[in-house]
């Protein structure tokens, strides 16, 4: 199949890309590199360098005549939307709105859009969640990542385009950046291994459901043929707090300190943790890695690569 990456040099997505690119699959990369790096494209997969709020996309869409668009590109720090709203709704609401008129016009077969089990959900809602649980998003992230479900399902109806939601919970793995303001995972491994304190925002009790990057890949893979004009959580089922992953990477990395402790963000759920039944169910789909084996992986990706 002919399948658009957007935001195909990002963490996730170039997991994504050199899993399809190994299957076989003719896979085109939508990147403006502003948070995405070289290192991480396939040179397998043809890159084009823009924004996907650019009207000049039209012309990829023309020329690549794409079966499937995966669709990654995302504004994805909740703290920088609210501290800017309007930024992040340019990204994560008109960005796709642009991807998704390209997709009606070419006669794209299927969106993939990513969307989030960690945020669109109410405070202190029933855990595990599942898909129908009351919708209540807190931040300006969640609130675009809820508003593009009712945009693809738009799209659905009136031009036809198949569609599969996936809701990530809080993905970890090899590429995320341990420099940036997202993914606590790696920014305590990279912290730690050079024996520098890490931050706790809050008591550390807060917890989220981290899920691998080679688990989520597969999830996508199984959502190119499956689960058409659905949303599923894709997480692990498992609740795991803050304090808990700084004390098995501090394990992990020989790390002899011990955590400072900052007052809490605004804008940020206190507890998360996915039902993730619908996705076993029709995709076929379940987590194979532990946190455990999770973070040796990351760790040992860290001390290869981070300087």
């Amino acid at each position: 199949m002919k399948i658009l990456v957007t935001g195909g040099a990002g963490f996730i997505a170039s997991n994504l890309v050199d899993k399809l690119v190994e299957k076989g699959h003719d896979v085109s990369i939508l990147d403006n590199l502003s948070t995405g790096k070289k290192e991480n494209l396939n040179p397998k997969a043809k890159f084009y360098k823009a924004d996907v709020r650019d009207k000049s996309i039209e012309n990829i869409f023309k020329k690549g005549n794409f079966d499937i668009v995966s669709h990654h590109a995302a504004q994805i720090d909740v703290r920088k939307s609210v501290a800017d709203p309007y930024f992040d709704a340019e990204i994560n609401i008109m960005g796709l709105l642009n991807v998704l008129k390209n997709c009606a016009r070419f006669k794209v077969k299927k969106i993939i859009n990513v969307s989030s089990g960690g945020v669109i959900y109410k405070d202190n809602a029933k855990l595990p969640i599942n898909e129908d649980e009351t919708k209540g998003p807190i931040s300006p992230y969640g609130i675009a990542k809820l508003t593009s479900e009712y945009y693809v399902k738009f799209y659905s109806s009136i031009y036809g385009l198949k569609f599969t939601s996936l809701r990530y919970a809080n993905v970890y793995g090899p590429r995320q950046d341990p420099k940036g303001e997202a993914g606590v995972i790696a920014i305590f491994s990279n912290l730690m291994l050079q024996g520098k304190q890490p931050k706790i925002f809050g008591d550390g009790k807060q917890t989220r459901d981290y899920v691998y990057v080679k688990d989520v890949v597969d999830a996508n893979i199984l959502a190119t043929e499956k689960g058409d004009d659905e949303a599923f959580n894709i997480g692990t089922g498992i609740e795991t707090d803050v304090n808990k992953i700084f004390s098995v990477i501090k394990k992990a990395t020989g790390y002899s300190g011990n955590p400072s402790y900052l007052p809490a963000r605004p804008g940020e759920l206190t507890k998360s943790c996915l039902n993730i039944s619908k996705a076993k169910k029709i995709l076929g789909w379940q987590p194979k890695y532990t946190i455990e084996q999770g973070l040796r992986e990351t760790i040992d990706w860290v001390k290869a690569t981070v300087k």
